[in-house]
């Protein structure tokens, strides 16, 4: 049996259009607009999930979606950088930003690693390949990012040459431990095209 999930990426808010480590802001006025235009463009789906994030929530519930959060689908908790840009983090912290955008297993900052956050999707997403239907999942960026590093085999190190834009699509469709990938499809109002 085929497994599929379609991660979507949260809409925009001010800390994505700050270059802000998430701090639980909620989507903009102009997130929600495109989140709006966008419901009912989904496939029909067996279920719908979503990162615990007060974004992804109101996304999902913008596009219509009654989703559960679940923990696994988390950010990738940042620890003392939250809240701040990554300019900041960079003019004080220099040494570390490189280290973390280099190393998958540095954690200084106080959360978790990339490593960590890859490993954990992963965990989820090996669970869902066992279950029958499509699932939606509404999740940041970080967490698609770490589910195409662990369905494609891909070194760790791969995560911040993924770009996620907000508000796309990211399907997964596999069998038998293999995940096939179509990234970042624009959501759009049915009949219009992006």
């Amino acid at each position: 049996m085929t497994s599929r999930v379609v991660f979507v990426s949260p809409a925009t808010s001010p800390s994505l259009r700050q270059a802000r480590f998430y701090d639980g802001d909620s989507i903009d006025g102009i997130g929600a607009a495109h989140a709006r235009a966008a419901a009912g463009s989904l496939p029909a789906a067996a279920r719908a999930v979503v990162s615990p994030s007060v974004r992804c929530r109101e996304t999902a519930e913008t596009l219509g979606l009654d989703g559960t959060a679940v923990p696994e689908l988390g950010a990738l908790d940042v620890g003392r950088w939250r809240g701040r840009t990554l300019e900041e983090v960079g003019a004080a912290e220099p040494e570390a930003v490189g280290r973390w955008l280099t190393d998958p297993r540095w954690a200084a900052h106080g959360g978790e690693s990339v490593q960590d956050v890859c490993e954990r999707v992963g965990r989820w997403l090996d669970g869902v390949q066992d279950g029958d239907g499509r699932t939606l999942a509404v999740v940041e960026p970080e967490v698609v990012r770490a589910a195409v590093v662990h369905a494609l085999g891909l070194p760790a190190a791969a995560f911040w040459r993924l770009d996620v834009p907000p508000l796309t699509a990211t399907a997964l469709s596999g069998r038998a431990g293999r995940w096939n990938l179509g990234l970042g499809q624009p959501l759009a109002a049915p009949g219009t095209t992006p």
